[in-house]
């Protein structure tokens, strides 16, 4: 057992949590891991069919699970991983509906994610010196390169190299075959558009459900930490904020609320890395704030909460013919399932040739025969259903925040209050996206249909025609659950919360390596990066550590 006092603390256990577990695992140094939720047995966190289903229809008629039905993800996972609004609240303003999607348990978010890995292209960081951005990356791609090589190679995912200025390659272990209607969709529009259509790039699914899937912290890094010692979870604990040393220049313990018992026990560390996911970050740093803490934080660029972001997003269904003269067995589901890198990716990119009335970039995401109904429950079964779904990238704006509520949850701690809206440029940018998805779908032989016109599921279509994924226009803020920034990194401590190695710029021994220390949010899928960017800084702050 490893005693106190811990030369590190990092607060979060999923993907970045992970990531940075391992850093610290691999350099030898005593690690301990906070995770807000409980430490789950494998059968318990994935569950089976159809108690999966029967828990996820009893939370939405109970009204328990409000925001998360929306999300694709809370129909094919154990709900159990999807925090409700009751346990974990937060505010946001009626007329600007936020949707955070929150996994509290060890493991974090990762036990939910997509899978998806994109690395960000040096384009991607040069676009955010644009006036436009206001903010801007203070690194490059090339400080990246080599993190996110090594993480592949450890994470082994699948993908294809392309040779894209948009999407730069990255170290595959091969690719996911594309279904045959997959292959004739592309086939079909590479004969009439000049776009690319690649191969999606990340995870399979998990088959061995007695094991963790390899895409969650449990199954990869997280598991490598703790077999390599050093590292112990604390579960079922709060982080609720910072202790300074007198001069407020570092940190000298963390706060933590014992969510069996309610006590508030205090642990000292030389190094305390924040991976909790965006919001619940932003939430701990203004918890430690001046203007909360007398000795608190200082943040000389009084922006803390601020330049909120998240993916925008759209969505199309459609149906894709199949022959009528092939035999029964030609026509059948090929069990190709839908995973990160089992589909398709058409990763627009940014534009910076044309003048148009939006900036960034966008992708889109697609898939057909990955998730095939049976015959008696399609409308016309000589059809293959397919989806496209675009997410583009959003401007960083001041006006979009994390707040402290004056409301407080059971431990009398503050809980955030999240205001963000789109605005001209994002809402510009969705209607390019339909634009593209439409024209795309319409090249590739396919037929844009609602639903209910696609499925004879009477019951399944009341709750997905309230769906906001299926509707024109785009779906509330949070709904992507790629929300970034609040703390961003930056070369200015007037204009950013963290340096370029992701210490706060008044108190170093503190790093913010989750989604909250992005500038931009670009437009790539971003836990890959993420990953990339604490591994970086905690081998940095490794170096100090040990200097």
């Amino acid at each position: 057992m490893i005693q106190n006092p811990y030369e590190a603390i990092i607060i979060g256990s999923g993907a970045t949590g992970g990531m940075a577990a391992l850093t610290m695992a691999k350099a030898g140094v005593r690690t301990l891991v906070i995770e807000r939720g409980p430490e789950l047995e494998i059968k318990k966190a994935i569950g089976t069919e159809p108690c999966n289903m029967m828990r996820r229809l009893l939370g939405v008629t109970t009204g328990k699970y409000q925001n998360q039905p929306q999300h694709p993800g809370f129909w094919k996972s154990n709900p159990l991983l999807y925090a409700d609004k009751k346990s974990t609240p937060y505010t946001y303003p009626p007329e600007s509906p936020f949707m955070w999607t929150q996994g509290n348990q060890v493991g974090g978010r990762s036990l939910t994610w997509g899978g998806i890995t994109l690395r960000l292209s040096n384009e991607d960081f040069e676009a955010s010196k644009d006036k436009e951005y206001k903010l801007k990356w203070p690194i490059s791609y090339k400080d990246l390169a080599s993190h996110y090589l090594e993480i592949e190679r450890f994470l082994k995912i699948y993908g294809n190299r392309d040779e894209l200025n948009q999407l730069p390659d990255g170290e595959y272990i091969g690719n996911i075959p594309f279904t045959e209607s997959e292959i004739k969709f592309a086939s079909n529009i590479k004969e009439k558009l000049d776009i690319p259509f690649i191969h999606s790039r990340g995870f399979e699914i998990n088959k061995d459900k007695t094991k963790w899937p390899r895409y969650s912290s449990l199954g990869s890094t997280l598991k490598e930490a703790l077999r390599l010692g050093k590292v112990e979870i604390l579960s079922d604990h709060i982080a609720e904020k910072l202790v300074l040393n007198k001069d407020r220049k570092s940190a000298k313990s963390v706060i933590l609320i014992n969510q069996k018992n309610g006590a508030r026990i205090e642990i000292e560390s030389k190094l305390i890395i924040l991976c909790s996911s965006t919001i619940q970050t932003i939430r701990f740093l203004l918890s430690s704030e001046e203007r909360h803490d007398s000795n608190g934080l200082i943040d000389p660029s009084q922006t803390l909460g601020m330049n909120l972001m998240d993916h925008i997003s759209t969505s199309r269904f459609f149906t894709f013919p199949v022959d009528r003269d092939l035999n029964d067995s030609s026509n059948k589901n090929n069990k190709q399932y839908l995973s990160g890198a089992g589909s398709f990716f058409i990763p627009i990119g940014r534009d910076r040739s044309n003048k148009k009335n939006y900036v960034g970039g966008y992708g889109i995401w697609g898939g057909i025969d990955r998730f095939e109904p049976p015959d008696l429950l399609k409308k016309n079964p000589y059809t293959k259903m397919g989806f496209l779904i675009g997410h583009g990238e959003v401007l960083p704006n001041k006006k979009n925040t994390v707040t402290l509520s004056k409301d407080t949850d059971q431990y009398d701690i503050s809980i955030p209050h999240i205001s963000m809206t789109w605005r001209k440029n994002e809402n510009n940018m969705v209607k390019e996206m339909n634009r593209m998805i439409e024209l795309i779908i319409n090249s590739g032989n396919g037929t844009i249909l609602p639903i209910s016109e696609i499925l004879n599921v009477p019951f399944a279509n009341q709750i997905l025609n309230k769906s906001v994924a299926i509707k024109n226009d785009a779906p509330p803020p949070g709904y992507y659950i790629h929300e970034v920034g609040g703390a961003p990194m930056g070369d200015n401590k007037e204009k950013s919360v963290v340096d370029n190695w992701n210490r706060l710029w008044e108190c170093n021994n503190v790093l913010v390596v989750d989604g909250a220390c992005w500038p931009t949010s670009s437009w790539q899928s971003p836990t890959l990066t993420m990953m990339a960017i604490t591994k970086r800084a905690c081998e940095k702050a490794i170096i100090n550590l040990k200097g």
